[in-house]
């Protein structure tokens, strides 16, 4: 037992004995990963749409299409993203299309609504758009 309380002992005054760099590297480490992925807040513009009964699964491609496009034709697009509701909520109120676009400035998003191929965009959509809810924030 005297041998097993000894050893405990050079141990835990062994550990007490090392540099404080080990642990001044573990508390620097949060504080550099976060300078390190620290960004720019981004603008989000959230766009939800419903289709008309009567558009076509094929329509409704054509609209798809079209907005995808928009990221190769309107460079203040910054990202985007998209894709279909499958919540087994039942929340969506109708709403089947998540159409996810970023961008670094409201000057760049201000841009983009009139911008031609944004409005063309809107030209092949309009026929079948049942419903549309927008949302624009900044990220935190």
């Amino acid at each position: 037992m005297k041998v097993l309380l000894s050893s405990l002992m050079i141990l835990i005054a062994a550990f007490g004995c090392q540099s404080n760099e080990t642990s001044t590297q573990n508390e620097e480490t949060p504080v550099k990963m976060e300078e390190s992925t620290a960004s720019k807040p981004l603008l989000r513009h959230v766009v939800l749409f419903s289709f008309k009964d009567e558009s076509s699964p094929e329509d409704i491609k054509k609209v798809e299409d079209a907005f995808v496009a928009l990221q190769g034709k309107i460079p203040q697009i910054r990202d985007f993203e998209w894709g279909v509701n499958n919540s087994p909520e039942g929340l969506n109120k109708g709403l089947t299309h998540c159409f996810f676009v970023t961008f670094e400035s409201e000057e760049d998003r201000d841009m983009y609504l009139p911008h031609p191929d944004h409005q063309a965009f809107v030209e092949v959509l309009g026929p079948h758009l049942k419903d549309v809810t927008v949302v624009d924030y900044w990220t935190k």
